[in-house]
């Protein structure tokens, strides 16, 4: 019999990698998170980039799979170049697992500093910088996992994701170091395991806390519907079915309107597949709506500028009064690169395909809309993965976040609910209210806490709505945004500057 050779240490990386994958939506095994990487750990040091590379790969191509449905089924690519454009997605984001497991490594072989203080520190700085680097994809940050486990996430209020990122790695880091005591190859590590048991604690006395402080109430409410059109995404852009697009979602919200008494309705983004602020009979169609409803109607629709005769085209929400009026229109920030811009535009010709349909955008700006004495933030597509314009929304005035949105490009896979999973943790960092419309699902209300209300099946037309409360409550990562991240990069580029120094010393004294 031929027996092939089983590189362990690539194995076991790789179930780490798989793990931790599984802790999130779906199937959401958050518990998984606090002892996936233990494996990894444990080989690290044998091949420290390897290994957490490999851990990476396995973690992302599981957690992105459904990349390949937005590229193939909704954005013409040929399978191939699919696998391919994903492939180097993966092994791209797998870069900052080996960055860490490397430096960690590196720390402890030079200055003798055990993973248990600096991996942490490493894994945070490098999500952060993950987060902003080539326009940034903080998808799937560690403390995601957590993001079903409400006691646990009201943290989130303090340091943001990032915070629960260090706890969940430090659990990681400690366990393994209890690991090798038990091989008889450490010491026992008491300070580790206890400031983890400290720690721990903490996290979860403040959440019980927070939880019992009642912080959903609001003196000011408003009564909010959702409308999920579950328009196909096929047909969305196809002229012929424009009119129907509109009956669709009209006659919800008439539906909606005749059930109870609101304040708002809210469509998701991209509801008018044409340009709302032309004037046409079905622009006059949309104004109708609050006017028969009674209600203020927010709404997602491409618009356009011309700045110095050029036209700059726009995803953007409008707000309408109950009298049909334009009363203000905010601007997608942040755009999905190869989705809503070509990135190098002048030199990749070849990928104008992947945007047929969608057309080059231009981004927007902070700007809350003002509604009957009430700021609302709105928040458009995958704008809600990224803490910062959250936090700027609020600092700005933004009494409640609106997320509008179109998840049909997802299909039937789990990232619906990991778009949405990531969307809780903009409410609780700011402790404030969040209205969440998606085109498919998943449409839902997200109480300060955390906390889902009325969550829509994905790909079935529905309405849902709730009584939200108006105004953000306090926050410290309000105020002190993402400075423990940062302090963390500055604090890793302290610690590989002082391993260089040491080599060098090392090197002159032989």
């Amino acid at each position: 019999m031929i027996s092939l050779p089983i590189d362990r240490t690539a194995a076991l990386a790789a179930v780490s990698g798989l793990l931790l994958a599984l802790a999130f939506p779906r199937p959401d095994w958050a518990e998984l998170a606090w002892v996936a990487l233990v494996p990894l750990l444990l080989v690290m040091d044998k091949r420290p980039f390897h290994s957490g590379f490999t851990a990476g790969v396995a973690f992302f191509a599981l957690v992105l799979y459904w990349l390949n449905i937005v590229m193939t089924t909704y954005g013409g690519l040929h399978p191939v170049l699919s696998v391919v454009a994903y492939l180097l997605l993966v092994l791209y984001l797998a870069l900052f697992f080996g960055a860490a497991t490397w430096a960690a490594a590196r720390l402890r072989e030079k200055l003798g500093y055990s993973p248990v203080l600096t991996l942490p520190v490493l894994w945070v700085a490098l999500e952060f910088l993950r987060s902003f680097l080539f326009t940034g994809f903080p998808w799937a940050s560690l403390g995601y996992a957590l993001q079903s486990r409400l006691v646990l996430i009201q943290s989130a209020d303090l340091f943001g994701v990032y915070g629960l990122s260090f706890l969940l790695v430090l659990s990681n880091a400690a366990l393994a170091e209890g690991v090798r005591w038990l091989r008889r190859s450490r010491n026992f590590p008491g300070m580790a395991l206890g400031v983890l048991a400290v720690l721990f604690s903490a996290n979860i006395a403040y959440g019980l806390w927070r939880m019992d402080a009642g912080g959903d109430a609001r003196e000011q409410r408003l009564r909010v519907a959702l409308i999920q059109g579950n328009i196909d995404q096929g047909i969305k852009w196809d002229p012929a079915y424009q009119e129907e697009t509109i009956r669709i979602y009209r006659d919800l919200s008439r539906q909606a309107s005749l059930r109870e008494d609101l304040d708002l309705i809210i469509w998701p983004e991209a509801a008018t597949p044409f340009y709302f602020q032309d004037p046409s009979a079905l622009s006059q169609q949309v104004a109708q709506v609050p006017v028969e409803t009674g209600a203020f109607l927010l709404f997602g629709s491409p618009a356009y500028e011309v700045v110095n005769r050029q036209y700059e085209y726009l995803n953007s929400a409008f707000l309408l009064s109950p009298a049909g009026e334009i009363l203000g229109r905010s601007d997608k920030v942040h755009l999905v690169p190869f989705g809503e811009y070509v990135p190098l535009k002048r030199f990749l010709p070849f990928v104008d395909k992947l945007v047929v349909g969608i057309g080059d955008f231009s981004p927007g700006t902070v700007r809350p809309l003002p509604m009957d004495g009430a700021r609302l933030g709105i928040l458009v597509c995958y704008e809600a993965i990224f803490p910062e314009l959250a936090r700027d929304f609020v600092r700005q005035g933004s009494d409640l976040l609106i997320n509008i949105t179109n998840d049909a490009w997802f299909g039937r896979s789990s990232a619906p609910y990991q778009h949405l999973a990531m969307s809780r943790f903009r409410a609780v960092e700011n402790r404030v209210w969040l209205a969440r419309a998606a085109n498919t699902g998943i449409s839902a209300f997200v109480t300060p806490s955390g906390r889902v209300l009325e969550a829509t099946p994905i790909f079935e037309t529905a309405v849902v709505a709730a009584e939200v409360g108006v105004g953000a409550g306090p926050s410290l990562y309000r105020r002190i945004g993402d400075s423990v991240p940062m302090a963390f990069m500055g604090l890793s580029v302290l610690w590989l500057v002082l391993t260089r120094r040491r080599m060098e010393s090392a090197a002159n004294g032989s």
